[in-house]
C-alpha cells in the first residue's frame, strides 16, 4: 500500500479504501437477509455540508442582483435562506456519525447523491426568478451546469438579470471542481473505469509534494482559481465587461459552457474566441500535471502521454475538418479556421461554447465534431465523456491481442507510457466501454420514443450522456435551448448526464441488490 495512502484515508475517513468491499464483487446468497443495511447518515452529514455550501454561493448573485438595481436580490436571497436551513439541519441530524468513517459502498452512493440532490437546491433561483421556470426546465438547467453539460432550456439570455447568468456560470464553476476532486480522490479508490491506475501517480508522485488528501484538494483548488483568475484578468484586458469574463472564465475552465449570451462566443473579437480555447484546453488536461506546472515544472505536462494524444488527435481531428470545410467553401479564411478551432476545441473538451452552427458544416466534418465528443478530455480534469487514458489503454490492449495473434508463443503485455497495464485496469476500461456504447443507444431509443426525430435523439443522447453540450435538431432553438423538447426528454436526458458525467458504472452498481447489504 502507497505510503501516502494512509493519510487519505484518516483524512477521509475511508474504510477498506484500497481493497473493494466483497458484497460489490460476488453475489452472496440471499440468506443472508439479516444483514444491517448501509447506514445513510454519514451520506447525509456530507450532502447537508455541501447544500449549506451552494446556499452561501448564492450570495455572489444576491450582490450582483441588488447593484443592478432589477429586484430580483429577494430571489437569492429567499432560495440561500431555504438552502442553508435545509443543509444545516440534515448536518446536525446526521452530525454524530461524521467520525465513523465512509466505506466503499457509502462512497459510491455519496457521489451520485451530491450530483442528484445539489440540482433541486441549484435549481431554485430558475425557479423563483425571471425565468420562472418550471420543475422539470430548473432541475434540467441545474444539473447540466453542475454536471458541465452546457446544454440549456433557457432563450433569451442576453436579457436576463445578471444574477441569474452569474449563476448559471457559478454552477458550472462549482461542478468542475467537484468532478476534478472526485476523479482524483473517489474514483481511483472505487476502482472505477480503470481509475486504479492513477492510484500511485495521485498518492505516490503527488504525495511527495503533497502527502496528505486535504493538501491534494488545496492543490486542486488552487490551480482551478488560478487558472479561472487568469481567465478573467485576460477577457477583461479583451474588452469583456466584468460580468462576462468572469462568467465565460468560469464556464470555459469547468469545460461547462455556460454563456451569458445566446450566439454564445460568436460576437467576440477573435482574441476573446482564441483565449477561450486556451482555458478549454487548460481545464480538460489533468490537474495534477498543472499543479507541477505552477511551481515552474513544465516536465510532467508534457511527458503525460494523454496530454500528448490528446493535442495531437485534437491536431488530426482539426485538419481533417478545416481541409473538409474549405473544399466546400473553396477558399482558405482566417474566420474560417478559426471557426473550426473554437467549435472543435469545445466539443472535444465538452465545453458547449459556439461560434457557429456546425451541423452546416457538412456530414464529414459533422461526423467528426460527433466523435471527438465522444474522446472527451483527459481524466482527473473537468473534461467529459469516456476520456483520452481509456482510448488509450483500449489502443494497447487490442495492439497486444493482435501482437499475440500473430506470435502465441512470445509473451505479450499491454501498456501505457511503458508501463504495463494490469488485467484489472483493462477489463474495468473495456466495462466502461460497453457501459458507455450500450448508455448511448439506451437513452438514444428513449428519447426517439418521446417524439423526437432521428437526428434530435442521436445528437440528445451524444450531448447528455457524453456531457458535450450542443444539441441539433428542428426542435433546438436557434440560440440552441432546448426548452420545446418534451419533458419526458429533459428527464432522461438529465439522468443521462449524471450518469456520464460519474461514468456510469459508479451509478449503475447501486442497482444491485447485494450493495445494499451491509
Amino acid at each position: 500500500m502507497p505510503a501516502s495512502a494512509a493519510p487519505l484515508r484518516a483524512r477521509f475517513g475511508l474504510r477498506r479504501a484500497l481493497t473493494p468491499d466483497p458484497s460489490l464483487d460476488s453475489a452472496k446468497p440471499y440468506r443472508q437477509a439479516s444483514r444491517i443495511m448501509i447506514d445513510l447518515r454519514p451520506i447525509g452529514y456530507v450532502i447537508g455540508l455541501l447544500v449549506t455550501a451552494l446556499g452561501v454561493t448564492m450570495l455572489p448573485s444576491l450582490a450582483l442582483d441588488l447593484a443592478e438595481g432589477r429586484g430580483q436580490w429577494p430571489v437569492f436571497l429567499q432560495s440561500a435562506i431555504f438552502t442553508c436551513l435545509a443543509g444545516g439541519l440534515v448536518a446536525i441530524a446526521c452530525r454524530d456519525t461524521r467520525a465513523a468513517g465512509l466505506s466503499i459502498q457509502q462512497a459510491f452512493l455519496l457521489t451520485t447523491s451530491v450530483w442528484v440532490v445539489l440540482p433541486l437546491f441549484g435549481g431554485l433561483p430558475f425557479m423563483l426568478g425571471a425565468t420562472e421556470a418550471r420543475l422539470v426546465d430548473a432541475y434540467f438547467e441545474a444539473m447540466s451546469a453542475l454536471t458541465t453539460t452546457g446544454t440549456t432550456v433557457f432563450a433569451g439570455l442576453d436579457d436576463l438579470p445578471k444574477g441569474l447568468l452569474l449563476w448559471r456560470s457559478l454552477l458550472n464553476w462549482l461542478g468542475g471542481l467537484g468532478i476534478v476532486i472526485v476523479a482524483m480522490l473517489f474514483l481511483p479508490i472505487m476502482r472505477v473505469g480503470g481509475m486504479q491506475y492513477f492510484k500511485s501517480e495521485g498518492f505516490d508522485t503527488l504525495g511527495k509534494v503533497l502527502p496528505r488528501a486535504l493538501d491534494i484538494a488545496q492543490g486542486l483548488l488552487n490551480v482551478y482559481i488560478a487558472l479561472t483568475v487568469a481567465g478573467v484578468i485576460a477577457f477583461l484586458m479583451l474588452g469583456m465587461n466584468g460580468l462576462d469574463a468572469t462568467a465565460h472564465a468560469m464556464s470555459a475552465v469547468s469545460t461547462g459552457g455556460m454563456s451569458t449570451r445566446d450566439s454564445s462566443l460568436a460576437n467576440y473579437s477573435p482574441a476573446i474566441q482564441y483565449t477561450a480555447c486556451v482555458l478549454m484546453i487548460g481545464g480538460s488536461v489533468p490537474f495534477v500535471r498543472l499543479i507541477f506546472l505552477m511551481r515552474g515544472d513544465i516536465g510532467p505536462l508534457w511527458r503525460d502521454s494523454q496530454v500528448r494524444a490528446y493535442l495531437r488527435w485534437m491536431a488530426y481531428a482539426f485538419v481533417l475538418i478545416a481541409v473538409a470545410r474549405v473544399w466546400q467553401a473553396g477558399e482558405v479564411s482566417e474566420p474560417l479556421l478559426r471557426a473550426t478551432l473554437v467549435n472543435l476545441v469545445s466539443i472535444f473538451s465538452g465545453t458547449g461554447f459556439t461560434s457557429a452552427d456546425v451541423s452546416t458544416w457538412g456530414a464529414f466534418a459533422f461526423v467528426v465534431l460527433l466523435a471527438t465528443g465522444a474522446i472527451g478530455g483527459c481524466t482527473s480534469s473537468t473534461g467529459c465523456s469516456i476520456k483520452v487514458f481509456r482510448y488509450q489503454v483500449l489502443i494497447g490492449a487490442i495492439t497486444a491481442q493482435i501482437a499475440r495473434v500473430r506470435n502465441p508463443s512470445a509473451i505479450t503485455t499491454a501498456r501505457l507510457d511503458g508501463q504495463p497495464l494490469s488485467d484489472d485496469v483493462i477489463g474495468s476500461v473495456m466495462v466502461m466501454f460497453t457501459t458507455f456504447v450500450v448508455g448511448y443507444g439506451v437513452v438514444a431509443i428513449l428519447l426517439s420514443l418521446t417524439g423526437l426525430t432521428f437526428l434530435e435523439a442521436t445528437t440528445g443522447a451524444w450531448t447528455s450522456i457524453f456531457d458535450v453540450g450542443p444539441m441539433f435538431g428542428p426542435s433546438v432553438g436557434p440560440s440552441g435551448s432546448v426548452e420545446a423538447l418534451p419533458d419526458a426528454a429533459k428527464w432522461i436526458m438529465a439522468v443521462a448526464m449524471v450518469l456520464g458525467r460519474l461514468e456510469i458504472v459508479s451509478v449503475l452498481v447501486l442497482l444491485r441488490p447485494v450493495f445494499w447489504r451491509g
